[in-house]
């Protein structure tokens, strides 16, 4: 199966969620899509979406997917945690002990867009926005 049918999915759900300027190319074995989503929901869903076909952390893609609008929802303060990162936490680890799911961990990444500019880089110490 060629790497564009496998993760044909995620390309479709990027041009039905309105994506703009949508680039997918094959580069040796890597599929890289670039491709610029409304808001962070859609762009958490296609995260969601890569890693349901091609793992937790897949070899065969690479994506930049960018956002019209970073503002994320803000939520009543009443209902807000916090959270300080320690040592060998991840944005993964986090979600897993708050929500029991590890896929949630963009819904971490995307409250604290002010503080993190990469899900994979927290710092210990950081208090983070637990939605």
């Amino acid at each position: 199966m060629a790497i564009q049918e496998k993760y044909a999915a995620v390309i479709d759900m990027i041009n039905k969620s309105g994506g703009r300027d949508v680039s997918v190319s094959e580069e040796g074995a890597v599929l890289k899509i670039s491709a610029t989503v409304p808001t962070p929901n859609e762009k958490n869903a296609v995260w969601n979406k890569i890693k349901e076909i091609g793992g937790e952390n897949p070899a065969d893609i690479m994506a930049d997917i960018k956002m019209d609008s970073a503002e994320v929802p803000q939520v009543a303060s009443a209902g807000v945690k916090t959270y300080v990162v320690k040592s060998g936490d991840t944005l993964s680890k986090i979600a897993k002990e708050f929500y029991g799911d590890t896929n949630k961990y963009m819904d971490i990444f995307n409250a604290n867009t002010d503080k993190l500019s990469n899900p994979d880089k927290i710092q210990v110490g950081q208090e983070l926005h637990i939605p």
